[in-house]
């Protein structure tokens, strides 16, 4: 691959920390999802009920696909995708978690989106 190629091609990458306050509500719309996939096989669909049940995080994963950001953008092709979603633990007043406005940081107070 030579370098005008290899500028063609850009990796966006995107870090979210959500908060599960209804777990209930978060594993019931999965469920829901996994019932109305229609091309999902039987065993898997067992298996998939089951990691929802126990993982707030495998719920998250059946019902958030990253690819949705990029799909209707115009000019680009999606080629590559990955994700994963896992439980972290969140302290809000550590420097890990400090996004400042050049790197994107999201306020509460005033992005309203």
């Amino acid at each position: 691959m030579n370098p005008s190629d290899t500028s063609r091609y850009v990796r966006l990458r995107v870090d979210l920390v959500l908060e599960v306050p209804d777990a209930e509500a978060l594993t019931g719309a999965a469920l829901d999802h996994i019932s109305a996939d229609e091309s999902m096989p039987d065993d898997e669909r067992g298996h998939a009920e089951a990691a929802v049940r126990e993982d707030e995080s495998e719920a998250l994963a059946y019902l958030v696909d990253p690819t949705d950001l990029v799909v209707d953008v115009p000019g680009v092709e999606l080629v590559q995708a990955s994700w994963s979603s896992e439980p972290v633990e969140y302290d809000p007043e550590s420097l890990e978690y400090d996004l400042d406005e050049e790197d994107g940081g999201f306020d509460r107070e005033t992005d309203n989106a």
